[in-house]
């Protein structure tokens, strides 16, 4: 009773020691006054002795630390009432350039997934000898971007073997069949260290492989990384250094996928795969000029990733092109069965469409805190050149986000998933010791009621209900990447989302913008982006220092 007590006095601002029962009732009281609650003496003194019983509950269950793979079986379903995930899956035309090899070799760092597609297909190049010029490229740059964490060479060259000996055989996969990519380094992949990007993890294998590696070498493509991490999916420093931003290195490249935007930008790999539970593909992909894609909350299966939020954790490729997004992402959504949040819904991409006929707003709310000659402003016009009229909607914000609800939910689900750092000290290997890093945060969150967690998702679900009522209106919104509460918003809802770069500072620092799009809808917000990216060119311009 007097452990629970001393850490309910830390927010009663009472010493713990020589406490009477009469103290005690007071320090309950306090604490409940700290929670806005009002409990009289009798009705203090009578939760004392269910308090003692809850602390040898706890103590029972802190015995064995549940392993961070270990479900949370209420699954969070980002649909309110009456939403249908989308089943018909059409047959998609890989379309596939005719393309031949450079004169310029180095040039092939550049290209995207359907030019190396076409070469593969038409054997002007073998997967082998693709793979070791990306991995090349790895050696050499790796180092100075800070972003690999661990080279898969031997693996790689055995993979891209069997893409050659089957393309020659004629039995083509589809556009990665024998392309390299790296993923995130907190996919599990066997045989290979899982780092998650800190210290106390640094050493770490597990036996099993993570469904998105498993798809991706279904459909044959080559893995030749595993790419750095900001500590356990925040920021982009991580136990090896601080992942750095290829137009600038004197830049972090933010996070938490930050080796996987930093690599692909700087042509180290054709395409990543990185996740976002608050910004991780968005964040990356603005500060370094990549196209990220976040695919609504479960489409793609969780298993086999560590896990940071259970309700808020997505998985998504980030790459230079919408297009080439779209055919990572139609390779690795759907589900196994072992990610009870994750569903399989259609994807059907049609890289031809355009924008004509597709409904397009942009958030006014948040374009006219810009200044007049914002790169953002420029996008409406390139829209309507393209034959549609973006209309000004607002977009929900402080409406429906009336307190931190994702900070909140973060925290305790995050806390959870890494209870036993917290309960072995082990936390305090981790590469930030601030008190806006996660030891500080996880060590809050044990203060958080189950009752705040629980009201703040029941409150998540009325701003889930009002944002799809707003966005089934629209096909497209177009909004500042960091545009108010937006980001925090649609990591709550589950809806997908596109961030692309837009032109460039007059330093040259990326500038980018995001389409936001409904539910199971990813393919209208590619069509949208491709179609800008197509007009435009800024997601064709490379660091100079990386291009040979």
């Amino acid at each position: 009773m007097k452990h629970l007590l001393a850490s309910l006095l830390l927010f009663c601002g009472l010493a713990a020691a020589a406490q009477t029962h009469a103290d005690s009732i007071g320090s309950l009281r306090g604490f409940a006054r700290w929670l806005d609650l009002d409990f009289t003496d009798a009705e203090a003194d009578s939760l004392m002795e269910s308090l003692a019983d809850y602390r040898g509950t706890y103590a029972a269950m802190h015995r064995t630390s549940p392993p961070n793979s270990l479900p949370y079986p209420f699954a969070f379903v980002p649909g309110p009432h009456g939403t249908i995930i989308p089943t018909a899956q059409k047959k998609i035309d890989w379309a596939l350039p005719d393309t031949y090899l450079p004169g310029n070799r180095a040039e092939l760092a550049f290209y995207s997934i359907p030019q190396l597609a076409s070469l593969l297909k038409n054997k002007r190049i073998t997967s082998e000898e693709l793979t070791r010029f990306f991995i090349g490229r790895l050696k050499k740059w790796g180092d100075t971007l800070q972003s690999v964490i661990t080279l898969t060479e031997e693996l790689a060259l055995r993979e891209a073997r069997a893409a050659d000996t089957e393309i020659r055989a004629g039995k083509w996969r589809g556009p990665l069949h024998g392309v390299p990519y790296g993923l995130k380094d907190l996919f599990a992949v066997k045989g290979y260290k899982t780092t998650w990007g800190t210290a106390p993890y640094k050493d770490q294998v597990i036996g099993e492989d993570s469904y998105v590696y498993l798809r991706l070498k279904e459909a044959g493509a080559v893995l030749c990384a595993k790419l750095s991490l900001g500590a356990l999916a925040y920021d982009n420093k991580w136990f090896g250094g601080a992942t750095k931003n290829p137009w600038n290195l004197e830049q972090g490249s933010s996070g938490s996928s930050a080796g996987s935007a930093a690599s692909v930008v700087a042509g180290l790999l054709p395409f990543t795969v990185g996740t976002e539970t608050l910004g991780s593909i968005v964040s990356p992909s603005a500060r370094c000029g990549a196209t990220g894609l976040r695919p609504s909350f479960g489409t793609v299966s969780r298993n086999g990733a560590m896990v940071l939020c259970w309700s808020l954790d997505k998985i998504g490729p980030i790459c230079r092109s919408a297009e080439d997004d779209a055919i990572v992402y139609y390779y690795t959504k759907g589900t196994d069965g072992r990610d009870p949040g994750s569903v399989d819904p259609a994807f059907n991409w049609d890289p031809k469409a355009g924008v004509k006929g597709l409904r397009v707003a942009y958030a006014e709310n948040y374009f006219r805190r810009l200044k007049p000659d914002a790169p953002e402003w420029k996008v409406l016009q390139t829209y309507r050149s393209l034959g549609v009229e973006p209309v000004p909607v607002t977009f929900p914000d402080s409406g429906v986000y009336r307190f931190d609800m994702v900070g909140l939910i973060l925290a305790a689900e995050s806390a959870a998933a890494f209870d036993e750092l917290t309960r072995s000290n082990r936390d305090d290997g981790i590469e930030r010791q601030d008190k806006d890093f996660w030891p500080n945060i996880w060590r809050a969150a044990r203060y958080i009621p189950a009752v705040e967690y629980i009201n703040a998702n029941r409150w998540r679900y009325e701003l889930t209900e009002k944002v799809q009522a707003f966005m089934k209106n629209w096909d497209v919104v177009i909004t500042p990447s960091f545009g108010g509460r937006q980001l925090s918003i649609t990591n709550l809802t589950g809806n997908p989302a596109v961030c692309m770069p837009i032109g460039f500072t007059r330093e040259g620092a990326p500038q980018s913008i995001t389409l936001l799009g409904n539910l199971y809808d990813e393919a209208r917000i590619l069509q949208a982006a491709k179609a800008y990216q197509d007009k435009t060119g800024f997601n064709r311009q490379h660091p100079a220092r990386f291009r040979d």
